[in-house]
């Protein structure tokens, strides 16, 4: 006879399984998505983001359902990279909303918390999309609803049953989306998800698998933007509270407005660059103080504390200024004003009313972005999707009341959306950029005099006249909107699809250029990637230059890895 109960014991083991499967294949998951570029990430995303809790649950030496239920769903949430990542975050989210309340969940619970997990991820996308992980969840949900209505007691049958259907659904994905079906591929995102099931349904059958959580160190890089410091004024510079202390709160009970506000209003009295992001089941908190143990004496009434990091500012501005005149003093052409590191916590900068993030790689481009006045430049884009915590820590790091926060790609506007949700006590304002392009134009457009609704309304209309284009190489043979693309063949890329694709560079990059264009546009901008010589650039602005006279063309150095060259037309 079957097993009609699984326990937090086994469910922890269920979810590291499928962690690791998913680990496993990502490689493979990546290798589906339709585009054939270099950077495809929808496994890695994934991965990233359920490896995020997997080392929460791996921490639990005993756990029950509630404190399991809160490993998943915090360190899925604050793990959460690109649009895959949140989504399967979301999923989790709801699922664990349910099984929170049971020491052990049988077949109606289970069924109950994927509802729930379907439910809660199809909220957290503004357009749903069918044919996509959201489809394959639903298939899955549904097939595990019909299983309980119909008696259904026994898990492995159960768990085994909403498998397969979620392997059927996945199976009909390419039906949905034209786009998948010419690519020959089904949805990489839903493979993801079937995997965490498959890896989830070994464990339960008792198979042998390693189950080891490795710890990482984090693979995002953040730098300040706009904000050099001398060594100087670096070493008088007033520290007025010593302690720079962050912890995590595990709530034992309901964390509502109003302890939140007079939590804060505590820690303000006792410290300064305070951050409080609270959700259903934790609160993140960060403050400056002399006294650390008075914070946390405070927060212990709230909830089990852990994450606790104390480190000691004036200690470590006085080694960090040691170091950068032993630096200057062993290179003299070492200018005396660098960037300070991101993850230091050098004195808080002043307050002002308005902030700005944006994402970003590549030598120049980040540079574009401090010259506009970007206070905070999150390393990433294409190449690797920064998470839900990586947006968080740039907010914390910004001593602003309203935060602008440019994604510039489509795949990690969900993220910075996530965070805005957990921010508090700060207003963030994601301004939807699906390229960098359309981020230069959106901070470029913004205007001091008017109100933070009105700038919203602006950068966002702006940004939808920009018309962007990049230029890349393919990792495999496949066929995409109608054109035969060739493992090696350069693709130029635009807003709605291949533009253009070929075996030289500079013929593709100018036939993309060609396919951008409309008689509206008024400026081209070209910037170059990390391989391309300013020479070689310069030739393709020439030639742009000659087909569009009427037009005013800018070359840019970017230093973009991946993409050859970045294009705007606006």
């Amino acid at each position: 006879m079957g097993l009609n109960v699984i326990d937090a014991k086994m469910l922890s083991k269920m979810f590291l399984a499928g962690a690791k499967n998913l680990e496993h294949k990502k490689e493979w998951i990546n290798e589906l998505n339709v585009f054939p570029v270099p950077d495809g990430d929808t496994g890695t995303n994934m991965s990233m983001t359920i490896m995020s809790a997997a080392k929460e649950v791996a921490a639990i030496e005993n756990p029950d359902m509630i404190s399991l239920a809160k490993a998943i769903s915090s360190g899925s949430l604050r793990g959460a990279r690109g649009n895959s990542g949140v989504i399967l975050s979301q999923l989790f989210r709801g699922f664990t909303k349910v099984i929170r309340e049971y020491d052990e969940i049988n077949v109606a619970i289970l069924a109950s918390a994927c509802d729930k997990a379907v439910e809660t991820a199809y909220k957290a996308v503004m357009k749903p999309k069918e044919g996509t992980i959201l489809t394959v969840a639903k298939g899955a949900a549904k097939r595990a609803n019909d299983l309980a209505m119909a008696g259904e007691r026994d898990l492995e049958k159960f768990i085994s049953e909403v498998i397969k259907e979620a392997e059927v659904v996945l199976a009909q994905t390419p039906d949905m989306l034209p786009v998948l079906k010419q690519a020959g591929v089904v949805d990489s995102g839903g493979q993801g998800l079937v995997e965490v099931l498959k890896g989830g349904l070994d464990a339960f059958l008792g198979k042998e698998l390693d189950l080891s959580i490795e710890t990482a160190p984090k693979t995002i890089s953040a730098e300040k933007g706009a904000m050099s410091s001398n060594i100087e004024a670096q070493a008088n510079a007033e520290i007025k509270f010593c302690y720079c202390t962050q912890f995590l709160i595990m709530l034992n009970k309901t964390f509502n407005i109003k302890q939140e506000m007079d939590f804060k209003e505590y820690l303000s009295s006792i410290g300064d660059s305070i951050v409080v992001v609270a959700d259903d089941e934790i609160v993140k908190v960060h403050v400056h103080t002399n006294d650390p143990g008075l914070a946390m004496q405070k927060a212990l009434r709230y909830g089990a504390l852990t994450t606790i990091i104390i480190e000691n500012m004036r200690l470590e501005r006085d080694e960090k200024v040691s170091d950068m005149m032993e630096k200057q003093m062993q290179s003299p052409e070492l200018p005396s004003s660098i960037s300070p590191d991101a993850d230091s916590d050098a004195p808080a900068a002043e307050h002002k009313d308005t902030g700005f993030i944006a994402v970003s790689i590549g030598e120049g481009m980040n540079e574009i972005f401090r010259s506009l006045g970007v206070d905070y430049i999150i390393e990433g884009g294409q190449t690797m999707n920064p998470s839900t915590e990586d947006m968080l820590n740039a907010i914390e790091k910004i001593n602003a009341d309203n935060i602008f926060i440019f994604p510039n790609n489509k795949n990690i506007i969900l993220a910075a959306n996530q965070a805005k949700q957990l921010t508090k006590d700060k207003k963030i304002i994601v301004i939807p950029t699906k390229t960098v392009p359309q981020g230069i134009t959106a901070i470029i457009n913004y205007v001091p005099d008017i109100s933070i609704e009105e700038n919203e309304a602006v950068m966002t209309e702006e940004v939808q006249r920009v018309a962007t284009g990049q230029v890349t190489y393919a990792v495999r043979d496949t066929m995409i909107d109608d054109k035969e693309i060739h493992q090696g063949d350069f693709m130029g890329i635009g807003d709605k699809g291949i533009l253009s694709v070929g075996k030289d560079l500079q013929t593709v990059a100018f036939d993309m250029i060609l396919e951008m264009m409309s008689e509206e546009y008024e400026l081209i901008s070209i910037y170059y990637g990390d391989i391309i010589k300013e020479e070689q650039a310069q030739k393709l602005a020439d030639m742009v230059k000659a087909q569009f006279s009427s037009c005013d063309v800018e070359l840019q150095f970017g230093g973009q890895p991946i993409y050859s060259y970045i294009v705007s037309a606006e």
